[in-house]
């Protein structure tokens, strides 16, 4: 079974110009934990003191789900996790060639040294800690430097081995670019020498394809993948959770703790306080998922939500709507005005024909028409208008 890990907290903050308050990560956290996640990545303890008490915050703060830490390669970055209370940690470290030469000055002997002072050290201190090592720019580091950092990991106590798509590189159209290839290879190379750890997937967005590699991480048995709300993160961020459930939910992955119904709630809560809105067209949560607005589209769910939807959004909480303007028809306006309790003058052709044509001029002006807020007012003033045109006709 499938587990996911949410690093809005820590990579979702990482995000230009967002920050979320300690209370505010709270309320996150919770509505992260009410939704099913097994991991919660909450940041990281050595970038600010205030990071580390809302860490230690929500790690007290009785959610089910596991709650981590993340942390570079040192025992004093370490020990500043452990002292959060937290039951995960993830260790960073790259072993791409390029970076131990330009930023570390190690060959790769050393840090594994390193790497494997520092997992011991954590593994000593908390006995039932879950540990992840991370090779850092995994897909483009040296397959052999990555299957010895990975063993050498495991070996010193990391359960977790992280593939960090650091730069968005992998793609599934590309066999040996792959992240399914990535997870396949070192779990088999590791298995051959009996070291069976779970296999974590990072996958960035810089190509727009994060979802995708995601779930052909997912086809290649990865045991763990990453997700931030909104897809928030570093650059173009990494996957987006809404996203990950649904179409992992649609491929069959049973589980029956995801209780989707709170993701509208907290996707609000993120946006509002990342001052980033969701985009209208965005999959799953944007305004725009469920609401039908060409004629002939409105026409055909209004018989059968089907016809022009394949998600339901009863799954989310959610109900299926009607936009109004240039592109509405008749069918679209009969809707509209059921929909705000005013049925009885849907059978009014005459009062139909002069909203459908208000709304449209409406329209045309680039101004969008709300069809709780506004469309009540253009109803009354249009049958006020067919009251008095018939009065007068008399």
């Amino acid at each position: 079974m499938i587990k996911i890990l949410d690093s809005t907290l820590r990579e979702g903050e990482q995000t230009p110009g967002v920050y979320f308050s300690p209370e505010i990560k709270l309320a996150i956290a919770q509505f992260l934990d009410l939704v099913g996640v097994d991991i919660i990545e909450a940041g990281n303890p050595a970038v600010d003191r205030e990071i580390a008490n809302a860490i230690t915050k929500i790690s007290h703060a009785g959610i089910k789900a596991k709650i981590g830490a993340h942390s570079l390669c040192s025992i004093e970055n370490v020990n500043k996790c452990l002292d959060c209370g937290i039951d995960f940690l993830g260790i960073v470290f790259s072993v791409s060639e390029k970076r131990l030469q330009l930023d570390y000055n190690l060959n790769l002997a050393a840090a594994l040294d390193k790497i494997v002072e520092v997992i011991s050290y954590a593994r000593k201190q908390q006995d039932n800690l879950l540990i992840r090592y991370t090779p850092e720019d995994t897909v483009r580091s040296k397959i052999e430097n990555v299957i010895e950092a990975a063993s050498a990991a495991v070996q010193a106590g990391a359960n977790i081995i992280s593939i960090a798509d650091t730069a968005g590189y992998t793609t599934p159209f590309l066999p040996n670019r792959s992240i399914s290839y990535y997870v396949k290879t070192l779990k088999s190379e590791l298995a051959k020498r009996e070291l069976y750890p779970q296999i974590e997937v990072h996958c960035h967005n810089d190509r727009g394809l994060a979802l995708a590699n995601a779930l052909d991480a997912y086809s290649a048995n990865a045991d763990i993948i990453d997700v931030t709300v909104m897809g928030l993160g570093e650059r173009t961020g990494i996957v987006d959770l809404a996203q990950l459930l649904i179409n992992l939910i649609d491929i069959g992955e049973e589980n029956t703790k995801w209780d989707l119904k709170y993701l509208k709630d907290l996707y609000e809560l993120v946006s509002e306080h990342s001052h980033i809105a969701i985009p209208p067209h965005q999959p799953i949560l944007g305004k725009n998922a469920f609401t039908h607005y060409a004629g002939l589209h409105v026409k055909a769910v209004s018989k059968d939500e089907e016809l022009y939807q394949s998600l339901n959004p009863e799954i989310l909480g959610l109900k299926s709507s009607v936009a109004l303007g240039t592109q509405s028809g008749r069918s679209a306006i009969k809707q509209a005005i059921q929909q705000i309790g005013r049925a009885e003058l849907a059978e009014n052709p005459d009062l139909v024909a002069k909203i459908l044509q208000e709304i449209k001029e409406i329209a045309k002006r680039g101004t969008p028409i709300d069809v709780e807020k506004e469309l009540p007012a253009i109803v009354d003033r249009c049958a006020l208008s067919e009251l008095i045109t018939n009065w007068i006709g008399k």
